[in-house]
């Protein structure tokens, strides 16, 4: 059936026009002019990133990993190039009160083969104790390697949240390139995707058209853009947005064993 932007019929209020095909693809060819500019600045910015002065510094600082101390070289794994994850920690917290934001990237990035196959190694640094992550990752049941930077200086320490590169030639390290908040985004590929979706990723910072349905509000801090970010990466035992004793962060509902009641103190290396 053959429809134009202003048949009632077919129009659907507070959602955009509804049109034909070729219509439709005039449309979508308009909008990829855009995306393609938008790929060529992220190739420039790529380019420049690449060019950026190094920072060279003792790659033979220990950190503790699931078999002890370790270099830092060691997460090199003999490759030349190393992407680190730093993901941020609560002492004392139970499994599920850790960060949903961090928790979220780390289970993006659980697989490296292919970044390992183009040389690159990777690995997950947390200011936690040693034992509390331990545990945490057996709770969450990731593969990657995680090691404890607790009291280690920047840059294989300091602020966590962070992407971070490093390159090394020899037995000569050097911190390249660092990003955090949206900067992460990167690495989760199920953002790119909410993207491309007709609602998005519903946060209340998007521009929407009108009409479009509001960004859902949950009993939860407000922060970032005005927004209850990551309100769906937090949830009770139902999918239910939620903050508080029933909840944590949406990838541990689906670990093996995991029930609604496991949720007071750390009772994560319960199976």
């Amino acid at each position: 059936m053959t429809t134009t932007p202003d048949d009632p019929t077919t129009a659907l209020p507070g959602r955009p026009p509804v049109v034909d095909l070729a219509t439709w693809q005039a449309a979508r060819d308009e909008l990829l002019v855009r995306e393609k500019a938008h790929t060529r600045e992220g190739d420039a910015i790529a380019a420049a990133r690449r060019r950026l002065p190094m920072v060279e510094f003792d790659g033979t600082v220990e950190i503790v990993g699931p078999d002890g101390p370790v270099p830092f070289l060691d997460l090199f794994q003999g490759r030349e190039e190393l992407v680190v994850y730093k993901h941020m920690w609560y002492d004392g917290a139970p499994h599920q009160g850790q960060c949903e934001g961090c928790t979220t990237t780390a289970w993006h990035l659980d697989d490296a083969v292919y970044l390992n196959a183009r040389g690159v190694s990777f690995a997950v640094l947390t200011t936690g104790r040693p034992d509390e992550v331990a545990s945490y990752v057996e709770f969450m049941g990731y593969t990657q390697p995680w090691y404890s930077v607790r009291d280690v200086e920047a840059p294989v320490g300091g602020d966590m949240g962070h992407i971070t590169c490093f390159l090394r030639d020899g037995d000569r390290v050097f911190l390249t390139y660092s990003t955090t908040g949206r900067g992460n985004e990167p690495v989760n590929g199920s953002l790119s995707l909410l993207d491309m979706t007709p609602y998005g990723r519903r946060e209340g910072w998007e521009d929407n058209p009108e009409g479009w349905p509001k960004a859902p509000q949950v009993g939860s801090p407000v922060g970032g853009h005005g927004a209850p970010i990551c309100w769906y990466w937090r949830s009770d035992a139902d999918g239910n947005a939620a903050w508080g004793p029933t909840s944590r962060p949406v990838p541990q509902w689906t670990r093996p064993g995991a029930t609604p009641v496991e949720t007071l103190g750390r009772q994560g290396h319960h199976h």
